[in-house]
């Protein structure tokens, strides 16, 4: 599939020790790979993030949200070697993440989720309401500029 869209909710409600995470992820291997999570801080902050490498190089982008939240949606969504990554709270109004290119993602691609706990903890991540289907991201194909 060239084009699609996966849709999940991630829950999260055990997470405790820094870095406890779970999300979405594009794994093509080592070198060339995407992903968007959750990530734990503090009991009052995590970050809402995602990773890009392509060829060996990653960037991370993220920007901080309540320790409060337990639940996040999240939408990948391909067009051929280009990916959107979207995060929701409530499976509704999604707000785009990031638009990232994957070079080495020309065919068949490996899509799902992931949880881990990198700082010798565990935490307990439940995942549901997991849809692939038809691509929802609409191709820009121009638009009128603002006057």
């Amino acid at each position: 599939m060239i084009f699609f869209t996966l849709t999940v909710k991630t829950t999260f409600t055990d997470s405790h020790t820094r870095f406890d995470q779970c999300g979405v992820v594009l794994y093509q291997d080592s070198e060339n790979w995407l992903k968007a999570s959750t990530e734990y801080e503090t009991a009052t902050m995590q970050h809402l993030g995602s990773v890009v490498t392509n060829g060996g190089y990653s960037d991370w982008a993220t920007q901080e949200i309540s320790g409060d939240v337990k639940t996040m949606w999240y939408r990948l969504s391909r067009r051929q070697t280009d990916f959107r990554l979207e995060a929701s709270v409530d499976g509704q109004h999604f707000q785009q993440l990031r638009i990232a290119h994957l070079a080495a993602a020309t065919g068949v691609v490996n899509v799902g989720v992931y949880a881990c706990s990198p700082e010798n903890s565990s935490f307990e991540a439940g995942f549901s309401d997991l849809m692939i289907g038809e691509c929802i991201w609409a191709a820009n194909d121009g638009q009128v500029p603002n006057m």
